[in-house]
């Protein structure tokens, strides 16, 4: 019994005192991080584990726990093993599914002259040679079938250059066993090559393992199909988006019933983020973004129904319903954050409606801290719209005093600005520091309808560009806005943002903070490698000169032709071994800055990606960030 702990205690040691009275960063790269397991078979625990920052090693550091339904006792434990169903397993208990990386293609020098073995050179026909944070050396992920007795293996993908699981973030959601056990339905995009760089035509497979042949059950589909899943009467369903190298795309969910695709949110004006059946197949819960947080909502399944398909929001409140873990009897359990709270699980019960918070993995630091008051307001744009714009002022904010204000630029550029809870754009740290936010939903954001979302495309330095300014001009009418002390902050397409704002902003902003920025249109279509997203936004290639839409982009939109108009102190952080936004970007904006004699700052950060992932990077990101800003600001 020494290893149970109520409940109410952190399951973290927390090195707060007395006089951590605001969120700083230290702290911040202490918290723990909330990663559920599960639920067990006998659904009384649930199975998760905290990631645990460790400063001094750099890394961080992860311990697993048991904790019961209803938050009262949690131990820790050495693993998982035995205490949750194994998704992976077949029904029979016989074959086990995993992904592997195979070597399909010679690429490297060494293995194209094996008489070469020291050689360090990569040879390639097409595009697809890097993604995200790797070159592609010819090794490609794939799905295995293993028999549990023999470990004997089949390769799903034998000899085939593709994904699967889909890179670079794809894991165990992309591959799923049928109820059956006779067959594997995994997720591929079954092109190679330059071909693969600009589509996103990802379609479900299914491997037949007695006559090891495989079909493709979305042929017909041109854009994503992703996540696919049975319902409890046995029906597969997906996500689907429906134009080829559209990645923002309204995502539907899909059902095959009885040989037919039902569309059960074609009608719902909005996009789907992830789902899950209810346990008597009647109904789908998803998460979506509405009005600046995400909610969960449900969908009616007509099969069993036999009613007409209705979509409803089961929640509303301050927060994110960032993710789904399970279902113990009426209870649904979901991860859950909002803009002073990092993500901790929660069960809801869907016939009382009422939450009740499960893990408390960092309550007691958060006891010892003042939290920011977030405000919402709702502005009408230069096009007379209605524009969600959060306001997060500081910790015991004192409405007589002036505050120094920043204007938060959303990447994305089609994601949502909800009540996240970031470890590097902490909206807590930087409000804490002093500084009020002012967070706009602009153009180009789900949560506010499919037009809405979709109207950033091809429009990047327009409407969306209004929205920020609208935004900033709006806010600065409060009394306590300090306006000879404004910023703009942003990353990806808020560093485009950002750098697009600095030849244009007619003196609004006394400094400027790009992270991983698009800087160069013309340059970011050459060098960043999923060139079907460059196609869809900007238009396509500016060496089209028939293509009306993209040579707008590239003349009005490029933040490039207006460095002339550059006039602000500018810090530019980038990831070396980021190839969405390739480090060109950054590089290029410094010496535009550089060389007009504009103060400015360029962090080089060699071993990160688009984002910031070590704690001691992270810490000297935020360092910089902040030392910036008491330097400008």
């Amino acid at each position: 019994m020494k290893h149970i702990l109520l409940a109410t205690l952190s399951v973290i040691a927390i090195n707060a005192t007395a006089q951590d009275k605001v969120m700083t960063k230290e702290l911040l790269w202490k918290l723990g991080r909330v990663n559920p397991v599960g639920i067990t078979e006998n659904g009384d625990y649930l199975i998760y584990k905290v990631g645990i920052p460790n400063v001094e090693k750099n890394t961080i550091e992860y311990k697993t726990y048991q904790i019961t339904i209803d938050g009262k006792q949690v131990k820790e434990i050495e693993n998982a093993d035995g205490l949750i169903k194994d998704r992976n397993l077949s029904p029979d208990g016989n074959f086990k599914l995993s992904a592997e990386e195979v070597k399909v293609n010679k690429v490297l020098g060494k293995d194209r002259y094996p008489n070469l073995p020291e050689s360090n050179v990569y040879v390639y026909d097409a595009l697809d040679y890097r993604h995200w944070d790797k070159f592609n050396d010819g090794s490609f992920n794939h799905v295995f079938v293993t028999n549990v007795k023999t470990n004997e293996k089949i390769d799903l993908l034998e000899n085939e250059p593709y994904y699967s699981p889909q890179a670079p973030f794809g894991g165990e959601e992309d591959y799923v066993w049928n109820p059956n056990g006779k067959s594997v339905i995994y997720v591929s995009k079954k092109k190679a090559g330059t071909a693969y760089a600009t589509s996103t035509n990802t379609d479900l497979y299914e491997y037949n393992l007695e006559t090891k042949q495989t079909t493709n059950l979305t042929e017909k589909n041109l854009g994503y199909d992703t996540h696919p899943t049975f319902s409890p009467n046995g029906d597969l369903t997906w996500l689907q988006m429906k134009n080829d190298g559209y990645e923002a795309d309204k995502n539907d969910i899909i059902v095959r019933y009885k040989g037919i695709d039902i569309n059960l949110t074609s009608g719902w004006d909005g996009t789907v983020n992830s789902y899950v059946w209810s346990q008597d197949g009647k109904k789908i819960y998803f998460n979506a973004a509405v009005n600046g947080t995400v909610q969960l909502f449900e969908v009616n399944f007509p099969g069993l129904t036999r009613i007409a398909v209705t979509v409803k929001q089961v929640t509303e409140g301050e927060f994110d319903v960032t993710g789904f873990v399970g279902f113990s009897n009426n209870k649904l359990l979901v991860t859950r954050t909002d803009f002073n709270t990092a993500s901790e699980v929660y069960s809801y019960d869907l016939k009382s409606k009422k939450w009740k918070q499960i893990t408390h993995v960092n309550d007691e630091a958060y006891s010892k801290i003042a939290k920011s008051k977030i405000e919402k307001k709702w502005i009408t744009t230069t096009d007379g719209k209605k524009m969600l714009v959060y306001v997060i002022l500081p910790p015991n904010f004192d409405p007589s005093k002036k505050y120094p204000t920043l204007l938060y630029c959303e990447g994305g550029p089609q994601s949502a600005l909800t009540q996240f809870y970031s470890f590097r754009w902490n909206f807590q740290l930087i409000a804490a520091n002093g500084y009020v936010i002012v967070a706009p939903n602009r153009r180009g954001m789900p949560g506010h309808g499919v037009e809405w979302n979709e109207a950033i495309s091809k429009d990047w330095g327009g409407q969306p560009m209004k929205d920020y300014l609208t935004a900033i001009d709006e806010v600065s009418k409060e009394p306590y806005v300090d306006t000879t002390r404004r910023g703009a902050i942003g990353a990806s397409y808020g560093g485009y943002s950002v750098y697009y704002l600095a030849g244009i902003h007619e003196n609004r902003f006394k400094t400027f903070i790009a992270h991983c920025g698009v800087f160069n249109l013309e340059s970011m279509y050459g060098t960043t490698e999923e060139i079907f997203f460059t196609n869809w936004d900007a238009g396509g290639p500016y060496w089209d000169k028939n293509n009306a839409a993209a040579q707008k982009t590239y003349a009005q939109f490029n933040p490039k032709n207006n460095v002339a108009k550059w006039n602000t102190p500018i810090l530019i952080l980038h990831g070396g071994i980021d190839y969405r936004v390739p480090i060109g970007q950054g590089q290029e904006a410094f010496a535009a800055a550089q060389l007009q004699g504009i103060k400015s700052r360029f962090v080089y950060l060699p071993e990160e990606n688009h984002w910031v992932l070590k704690p001691q990077n992270a810490l000297v990101w935020q360092t910089e960030f902040f030392n910036w800003l008491k330097e400008t600001l």
